[in-house]
């Protein structure tokens, strides 16, 4: 049997071992090399891709990777389980020893053959039977597109002939029961690029299962078994196909007995159908079908197939792509266009409109990042709008593909999905609610599953289910509407709770659980965007709150609610602001004003932002002379390259390149901004006074111009109360855990919700505001700001004495804001009318409140010391679960307590907000590690010192690097570093405590010292693109530039593993933008001192070079280093002199030359002396660390 989890972890190895492989060899081999060339050329003139070559070559080179390893799992299984009788690759027993036979028979057939040739006998041995043939077709099997080395072939060879301790196989795939799941595995796993490009997932049996009770079993009580035809457009691994298979088999073998088990085999398969754009999803999908259909057949070998048909309606190609609606009287050059590893068109109508009586899968919930291919299926599909996500033209495409009704509806196909919530809420999902589902088709079913525990599935979900006619259909909609969500992880998610009562709930409309309400609702209710699925009485609460004339938000405000700016490409003009003082741009520096930093009531900006607008909010002209301008010139292209949401690039726009994206100079106007948090866990809402900028994930509210303080402040109030945040919550999507659709949580409140403006301008305003409690939060939250460690370190040498006064005064103000949240909560349910008491405290009896003791959190407590309840919100919020009231509190606030506690037991509307979902969480990272935090920045901003990094040389100021041991002692003349550094880390020496602080905070000098082989892939891209763009500024006039420029791509953007280390990626990001403090030269520390050398990151081009050719001759002449030990250094040197070229190529008078010159003839000079060519510096390698073992004792 085989051990699922280590043959996953061992692929994952084999396929990056491969890849490098075919990447040389699709490369060097100049056949496959122009073959793959023509192909992508084509594929961009047609638009089927706006990738770079290397983009899209290496996608392709992950798909043969994977296609090599999945055929040889092919071979392995078919090996074990006798499908195959002669061994190629290895087996159990003596199959091993009769697999290395034959591959020693074959060489002695064919001497000149090598080893990929005998891996490819053995698929050869599956393609040549009747059954096998569609596994390894040669025409688009991705594994014969590049052909694998022999070095490569030996050594997957060997891989699947490794022994375990035993003796055994380490793989060994015999299965009496042939199960082929660990494939699913296999298919979601196995490639993490291809994992993210295609959001691969694969749909657990149990949500399958329930899909297909919902649509094919009625399909087939209304169609027939012998008649119906089913499909699933994003087959994936091929779980809805093979549950459909299997049903249809069963039902052949109740109605059809005497037919033989071949003839009900084929008669199942013939109606189901598949397609994917992945390959490898496909051949899995194949795969198993395949052995599924062998099994229930009683053919026990491939061979014994001969004379059986297995028809295989699976097909690798693109769902989404048909015939546009504007080119149906010529050809349309998309969709003629195929790719070398698709087939879907030798599968003809596998995608025709309204042929299929069952359409069900569950699509991708991605949105399309290939600018093309986006543009494409907007046109194609009309429910696509704004920045939609694939959920909505898949959805589209599900019901096309479905039957469609007779005039009276009968006869309409079946469609069911499981599908991202998204579109519920997110302002792209109103086309799709209120026409496709509200006039064009008949949503039957609408079940939230966002609450369930679905593996893999962070992402919240929802089943849909209907029919594909807008004839007959019924005034209701079934609906199954959340309540609570999963409170754990289960061993057997198909028995989770939730899940249970979904299951159990979807036929009972009017039931009601504790985890889901059952319905029939009003399909009115359903055909207006935006839909909530909220059960257990949040409608009821909803409607109270928007009862009478309340007057919506939008009413108060000037405008819009909305963004104020953003860039488009946030990692070009945000940086800390170490960053900006070493570049020297304080003039269009303004402190940034991000989603993750409004808190609380407060604004603490980390980042700022570059801001090439003027005072008068219009744009400052492009200047080439100024760090700030020659920073976004290398990044010229891809700023150029983003996209508005009419599908124009800046580039081919007027709009100045070097601009932000979106820029709103009237929300600029008056200095008093209402901003909110765009995406997290609760509402957070402040009044910024002004001098920031606001990014999209910080939208902002104007008040009419001349509108008080007292107007922003009372708002504040109201949006921050604890009513609001459940309103917002109504309406809002649902991100999931993290807000990014990863994990599982069991705690709700951690769920992270999209607030936009269009939902908020929305807001029902109540009849009065908690004015006087909202100025006092205000006020302290400004005191608090001014008490916080990064203040005290601002303003200051932070002391011991001065950080002691400032913690317990930071911890009183904050109680005391704690406490009247609670007041002002409770104050606007009266506002509301949602009590019919007053039970707000009197001012003078609320004391400072802990976390843990507001009435909710006691009301909580209690269910847990009772077994009622489960959660994580003391313990994530390092606070103290209490039962009894504490004692300290006056008499007065007890009987408010004690009156509150009574009505969140009592009253159905204020339980509901009053719960961790709807209370502020106050979470903070805690005073100690905001004082290490600010402690470890005043150091770093000492080290950074301009006078430590430069020394006077024959009149010249010149770079000087150090080690960090040197580093250290120039900091030991400071008084006030040593003091804080005893703050810092007492007790520690100060050398060890500056080389922590620089070890992740610097960044190599050289690229192959800072990524690997796939970042050094996309730095060539960069490279080139560089280079374009210089020959493009050389060209004589703007006509000419503007046509050179369209030949420029759009370079690769780099992820975390791209690079070596994880705080390179933090320093560069997605652009490899530097914003290190320091340029590090590893290795090139004198012989004697293990610290290691930097260099500041303030220097210029100029600088750098001049830093790497002194460290070249001091090594080479004073230290005695060889060719070997400066290469690096001289590489370095190679790779800067582009921009030593670009920047400073003039001639300098305090010079006396070009320095561009100077140091190009020091380069040319020391590798002619050193012998050192192009190709040595090109392909230079860091040697991989290698632990030290210690020997056994």
């Amino acid at each position: 049997m085989i051990d699922r989890k280590l043959l996953l972890s061992d692929l994952q190895k084999q396929v990056k071992n491969l890849e490098k492989d075919l990447r040389e060899q699709a490369e060097s081999v100049e056949e496959v090399r122009l073959r793959l060339g023509g192909e992508y050329d084509h594929a961009f003139k047609v638009g089927r891709t706006a990738a770079t070559w290397a983009a899209w070559r290496d996608e392709r080179v992950t798909q043969v990777a994977v296609a090599w390893v999945l055929g040889t799992v092919f071979v392995r299984f078919c090996e074990d389980n006798g499908l195959l009788p002669d061994p190629y690759l290895a087996g159990p027993g003596d199959r091993l020893v009769l697999a290395e036979e034959a591959e020693a028979q074959f060489f002695r057939d064919r001497p000149e053959e090598t080893l990929r040739g005998w891996l490819e006998q053995g698929f050869d041995a599956i393609a040549s039977t009747q059954a096998g043939k569609s596994l390894f077709d040669k025409r688009h099997n991705p594994l014969y597109q590049i052909p694998l080395s022999h070095d490569a072939a030996k050594e997957l060879i060997a891989f699947w002939r490794r022994r375990g301790e035993t003796g055994g196989l380490v793989h060994d795939f015999t299965d009496p029961e042939w199960d082929t799941r660990f494939l699913g595995d296999l298919y979601q796993d196995l490639s993490e690029a291809a994992r993210k490009t295609y959001a691969l997932l694969q749909t657990p049996e149990f949500v399958e299962e329930f899909i297909l009770d919902l649509t094919l079993t009625p399909a087939i009580a209304e169609f027939g078994h012998d008649v119906v035809k089913m499909i699933d457009p994003t087959c994936g691994s091929g779980h809805f196909v093979l549950g459909a298979f299997h049903r249809l088999l069963k039902e052949w073998e109740q109605h059809a007995p005497n037919r033989g088990p071949h003839e009900r085999v084929r008669l199942a398969l013939d109606a189901v159908h598949g397609v994917d754009i992945n390959p490898f999803a496909v051949a899995i999908a194949r795969f198993r079908l395949l052995v599924a259909a062998l099994r229930a057949s009683g053919v026990k070998s491939l061979a014994d197939s001969a004379g059986y048909v297995f028809p295989m309606h699976l097909a690798v190609g693109d769902s989404l792509i048909k015939r546009r609606q504007a080119m149906l009287f010529g050809e349309d050059p998309m969709t003629e266009f195929a790719y070398a590893t698709e087939d879907v068109q030798e599968h003809s109508g596998i995608l025709s409109s309204g042929r299929y009586h069952v359409v069900v899968g569950n699509p991708p919930y991605i949105t399309v990042k290939d600018k093309g291919l986006n543009e494409a299926y907007r046109e194609m599909y009309d429910a696509c709008s704004g920045k939609y996500a694939l959920s909505v033209p898949f959805a589209q495409r599900f019901f096309q593909l479905a039957r469609t009704g007779d005039g009276d509806g009968k006869g309409a196909g079946y469609v069911g999905q499981i599908t991202a919530n998204s579109f519920m809420k997110r302002e792209f999902g109103k086309k799709m609610i209120e026409k496709l589902f509200a006039v064009d088709v008949n949503l039957t079913h609408v079940i939230d599953t966002s609450g369930a525990y679905i593996p893999g599935h962070g992402t919240p979900t929802v089943i849909l289910v209907g029919r594909n006619t807008n004839r007959g259909r019924a005034g209701t909609i079934r609906t199954v509407m959340g309540i609570r969500g999963e409170p754990g992880a289960p061993g057997d998610p198909s028995q989770g709770l939730v899940w249970q009562a979904i299951i159990g709930q979807v036929h009972r409309p009017g039931s009601e659980s504790e985890w889901v309400t059952a319905a029939d609702t009003r399909r009115a209710d359903l055909a207006a965007f935006p839909w909530s699925l909220s059960g257990g009485g949040a409608a009821g609460l909803m409607v109270a709150l928007e009862a009478g004339d309340r007057t919506p938000l939008q009413r108060s405000i000037s405008g819009a609610i909305g963004f104020a700016s953003f860039p488009g490409q946030d990692e070009a003009f945000f940086a800390p602001p170490a960053w900006f003082r070493r570049a020297g741009t304080d003039s269009l520096r303004r402190p940034l004003v991000t989603g993750d930093v409004v808190r609380d009531w407060d604004i603490a900006p980390e980042d700022h932002a570059l801001v090439p607008y003027g005072v008068d909010l219009k744009p400052v002209p492009f200047d080439l002379t100024t760090a700030w301008g020659r920073h976004l010139w290398s990044l010229r292209r891809v700023l150029g390259s983003t996209t508005g949401f009419g599908g124009q690039t800046r580039a081919q726009s007027d709009e100045p390149w070097w601009t932000w994206y979106r820029w709103v100079p009237e929300r600029y106007r008056t200095p008093l901004s209402i901003a909110f948090a765009f995406v997290a866990t609760h509402n957070h809402v402040v009044l910024d006074r002004g001098g920031k900028v606001f990014n999209r994930s910080a939208p902002v509210i104007k008040l009419p111009e001349g509108a008080s303080k007292d107007e922003h402040v009372r708002l504040l109030g109201v949006l921050n109360s604890s009513t609001a945040c459940f309103w917002l919550k109504e309406v809002s999507h649902d991100k999931g855990i993290r807000g990014e659709g990863g994990g599982f949580t069991s705690d709700d409140w951690e769920r992270f919700y999209e607030f936009t403006g269009t939902k908020l301008q929305e807001f029902p305003l109540p009849s009065a505001y908690p004015l006087e409690l909202s100025r006092e939060i205000d006020g302290l939250a400004q005191s608090l700001a001014t008490v916080s460690p990064a203040a005290v370190a601002a303003s200051g040498m932070p002391t011991r004495e001065r950080l002691t006064a400032a913690r317990d005064e930071w911890h009183s103000v904050r109680a005391r804001m704690i406490a009247l949240q609670e007041e002002l909560d409770w104050q606007v349910y009266s506002f509301y009318g949602l009590l019919d008491e007053e039970l707000t405290a009197l001012a003078g009896s609320v004391p400072e409140l802990k976390l843990g003791e507001r009435a909710f959190e006691i009301v909580l407590a209690r269910k847990m010391a009772a077994g009622e309840a489960e959660t994580q919100w003391f313990a994530r919020h390092g606070s103290t679960p209490i039962t009894e009231l504490p004692a300290y509190w006056s008499d007065e606030y007890r009987a408010v307590v004690e009156r509150r506690i009574a009505v969140i037991e009592g009253n159905r509307n204020i339980g509901l907000i009053e719960r961790p979902e709807c209370k502020r969480r106050w979470a903070s990272e805690g005073w100690d590690a905001m004082q290490a935090k600010a402690l470890r920045d005043w150091l770093l901003d000492r080290c950074e010192a301009r006078e430590l990094w430069y020394q006077h040389v024959d009149g010249l100021e010149q770079p000087r690097p150090l080690t960090t041991a040197q580093l250290a002692d120039e900091l030991r003349r400071d008084e006030d570093v040593l003091t804080v550094a005893g703050i810092y880390a007492p007790g520690q020496d100060l050398g060890k405590v500056v080389a922590d602080l620089v070890a992740d905070e610097h960044v190599p000098h050289l690229a192959a010292l800072r990524y690997k082989d796939s970042g050094l892939s996309k730095r060539a891209d960069w490279e080139q693109v560089w280079d374009l763009q210089r020959q493009e500024d050389s060209l004589p006039d703007e006509a000419a530039k503007r046509e050179f420029r369209k030949r420029i791509p759009v370079p690769p953007k780099y992820t975390s593993a791209d690079f070596l280390k994880g705080s390179y990626w933090r320093h560069r990001g997605k652009l490899d933008v530097p914003k290190e403090r320091f340029v590090s030269y590893p290795g090139a520390s004198r012989d004697g001192d293990a610290s290691l050398l930097v260099g500041w990151a303030g220097w210029d081009h100029r600088e750098q070079a001049q830093a790497l050719a002194t460290l070249i001759v001091a090594r080479e002449q004073e230290d005695g280093w060889a060719a070997d030990r400066l290469l690096p250094l001289v590489a370095g040197l190679r790779e800067i002199l582009p921009w030593v070229r670009q920047w400073h190529g003039d001639f300098d008078p305090e010079w006396g030359a070009s320095p561009a010159d100077i140091y190009a003839g020091f380069l040319a000079e020391t590798t002619n002396r050193l012998h050192l060519t192009d190709d040595a510096l090109t392909f230079w390698r860091p040697p991989k660390a290698t632990r030290d073992r210690r020997p056994k004792a």
